[in-house]
This record gives structure tokens, C-alpha cells and sequence, in this order.
């Protein structure tokens, strides 16, 4: 069985219908990279699994268990996790106080991560630990962001646009992280439109356009199937 399964999931905003009867699974383990064009929606797709947009229909199983319409503190305790584009820090608060806010006991099946375990897979966040989150760089906010999630130790990452807006060199940085975090066993449902970047990070990625999954595969199929990446992902 999946750790996640979505099926024929509508999602609306009013009279707007963004999702069309959108289905996919992840793996436990697994990266799935979601994929498509800006406004194709990817981040309601993630925003309907965590219950940020209720959806009008379709079904959401994780771990075993129906989750639509939920709460989204009913699916952090379920055990999903997730980190929005925007990464929504307490600004106010120091980044240490972001991770305490956000931690949750350890659950069967997920990784365990503490300060020292999040502070291997990020080095660099222990220099501002102390220092308030909204005075950071927008790269800085980002790994935050993701380790602050990690607290929670969700069996499922949800990372929304993770390399959105930031520098070259920053987007590198938080690859390789990433590729470290799926070297340690954690699952992860990501939305993306760098390419390369998910490409590299997934075991498998789906696109969608116009709300709908049009395609699935691995990233060596995808690289292989030009007209695919012409047709649903060049601008």
C-alpha cells in the first residue's frame, strides 16, 4: 500500500475548479517530484492533501487512513509535514524558537530528528540559530523552513516550489541537502518547475497541466521524451 494515494481529487477556489479528477501516489521512501507550469496546479494539489483548500471531491489516503477534509493540524498530526513557498516562519522568533514550536514526538515509521540530526543535514543553521527568523535571507528561510518541518517528524515531506526565487548558488545548496535528507530514508511530494532540480532530487515525477496528471514516469524516461518536457513544461 502507498503511504499516500490521491484519487480523482476536485479542488476549486468559488466558482474557479482547479483540480480535475487529479490522482497520484507516493511511496513510502519515495521522491515524486510534481511538476508544470505556473497556475497548473501544483500548489493546490499540495494545499488540498494538507487540508489548507478543502476539496469538492475524490479521495485522500495516507498511511492507510481517509484525510480529505481534515484540518491541517489533524494531517501535521497524522504525520504530514509541510513547507509552503512563502515558508511562513515566526518572524518574530528566533530560529531556535521556530524549531521549538514546531516539535513534535517521534512516530513509528518516520525519522527521528533532533537538533543535532537537523543541524548535520543543515550546517549552516546553527551560525543564526539565535538570530530572529524574519531577519533572514530568503535562502536562509528556506532551509529553515525545512528543518523546522523535520521537527515535526512527519512521515511525509510536502515541499511547495523549494527552489522558487532564490540564487543559483542557494538553489545548489538546497539540493544537495535535499538529496541528503532522501538519502536518509525520508519520503517526500515535492512541486517544482526547475527542472534540473527535481529531476535530479526524484525517483519518479508526474505532470500536471490544467489540473490534471498528464503524464508519469522516471526522471531517465522524462530526459529521454523531449516533445513530453515541450509540450507540458517550456514556457
Amino acid at each position: 500500500m502507498a503511504l499516500l494515494e490521491v484519487s480523482r481529487l476536485e479542488t476549486a477556489y468559488g466558482d474557479s475548479q482547479v483540480l480535475f479528477g487529479l490522482s497520484l501516489t507516493v511511496e513510502r521512501g519515495e521522491v515524486v517530484a510534481l511538476l508544470g507550469r505556473n497556475g497548473a496546479g501544483k500548489t493546490t494539489t499540495l494545499s488540498s492533501i494538507m487540508g489548507l483548500v478543502r476539496p469538492r471531491s475524490g479521495t485522500i489516503r495516507f498511511d492507510g487512513a481517509e484525510i480529505q477534509g481534515r484540518e491541517p493540524f489533524e494531517a501535521c498530526r497524522a504525520g504530514l509535514g509541510f513547507v509552503p513557498e512563502n515558508c511562513r516562519l515566526f518572524g518574530g522568533l528566533t530560529v531556535a524558537e521556530n524549531f521549538e514550536a514546531a516539535r513534535r514526538p517521534a512516530r513509528a515509521g518516520a525519522g527521528r530528528w533532533d537538533l543535532p540530526e537537523v543541524l548535520k543535514l543543515f550546517p549552516d543553521v546553527e551560525r543564526f540559530l539565535n538570530q530572529r527568523a524574519g531577519s533572514l535571507s530568503g535562502g536562509q528561510q528556506r532551509m529553515v523552513a525545512i528543518a523546522r518541518t523535520l521537527f515535526g517528524n512527519p512521515s511525509l515531506l510536502l515541499l511547495d516550489e523549494p527552489s522558487e526565487g532564490l540564487a543559483p548558488l542557494v538553489v545548489e545548496a538546497i539540493l544537495q541537502r535535499l538529496k541528503a535528507l532522501k538519502e536518509a530514508g525520508a519520503t517526500v511530494l515535492l512541486s517544482e518547475q526547475n527542472l534540473r532540480f527535481a529531476t535530479e532530487l526524484a525517483d519518479r515525477v508526474s505532470i500536471i497541466e490544467r489540473g490534471e496528471i498528464r503524464y508519469e514516469g522516471t526522471p531517465a524516461a522524462l530526459a529521454a521524451q523531449p516533445e513530453i518536457r515541450e509540450k507540458y513544461l517550456m514556457v
